[in-house]
């Protein structure tokens, strides 16, 4: 699913690579998707995005929004695009594509679920794109601690995970990511925060900056693609990928669980509860 590491490194790929490409015409649905999700006056993505040039992409939170001169494509959750520079390889099967005029193209293809919204710049009312676009994040200045400490709702009881990853608290920090920046804080994503000092608020604080910064650096997880199809570099220490192998802190077996409708992977030594 696309999280804020994806997002950065896309949106800098197509900023390298599709800028100045104009599009000749766009296809919607042409693999039926139940979960996939079009926002917006969906009968005038045609009109509001033929003919345009591609102007830059930028990173909102978990979304990717890629511009034109006159208007804005944007994906979220699991609208995963894939740039194809040769016709023979376009894919087959996707949920929404966008031809160039140099006979290249973005496929976008839904994981699970996903949301792609077109609209005229400026006018995307989308309360999801409004919290991802106006809030801090932590590749963005205004995320300071005091503004993190801030974003825990006075006398809720929250786990750390319902903490950091629900509420959209902070955009483009989900499931996925959550993992290692509770491994590297020692927090089990169980960890009542209610009561917890500041010191732990400052520990997750600390691990949010330093992993999500070293996953963008890395051009994303090595559990995710880019805009070309290619594994991210960051090493993920908490995913599918370690499951039941040792810690690399501890050496104690990575194991895994349900919780809060979601996947969760956990050092028992490393991680308290």
């Amino acid at each position: 699913m696309l999280e804020l590491p994806e997002s950065y490194t896309i949106a800098k790929q197509i900023n390298e690579h599709l800028t100045g490409k104009i599009i000749s015409h766009i296809e919607i649905l042409k693999t039926p998707h139940k979960f996939a999700f079009f926002h917006g006056a969906v009968d005038k993505y045609e009109e509001y995005l033929e003919g345009q040039t591609i102007t830059g992409a930028v990173f909102q939170g978990g979304m990717v929004q890629i511009n034109t001169e006159d208007s804005m494509i944007v994906l979220n959750d699991g609208a995963y695009p894939r740039y194809y520079d040769d016709t023979k390889n376009f894919p087959k099967k996707h949920q929404f594509a966008i031809y160039f005029e140099d006979e290249t193209g973005i496929f976008v293809s839904i994981q699970m679920y996903g949301g792609i919204t077109v609209y005229p710049k400026g006018e995307c009312t989308d309360e999801y794109y409004r919290s991802s676009s106006t809030k801090p994040n932590p590749l963005t200045d205004g995320f300071t601690f005091d503004y993190f400490k801030s974003l825990y709702p006075v006398g809720k009881k929250l786990s750390a995970k319902a903490f950091l990853a629900t509420q959209q608290r902070i955009p483009g920090l989900g499931n996925g990511v959550l993992q290692d920046i509770l491994w590297e804080a020692g927090i089990d994503p169980r960890y009542p925060m209610q009561d917890a000092p500041e010191e732990d608020f400052r520990a997750l604080y600390d691990a949010a900056n330093q992993i999500l910064k070293a996953m963008a650096d890395k051009g994303g997880r090595d559990t995710e693609r880019d805009l070309f199809g290619q594994k991210g570099n960051y090493i993920t220490q908490l995913s599918k990928n370690s499951l039941n192998e040792p810690c690399i802190r501890c050496g104690c077996e990575i194991h895994k669980t349900n919780y809060m409708g979601g996947t969760i992977y956990f050092c028992e030594r490393c991680q308290r509860r």
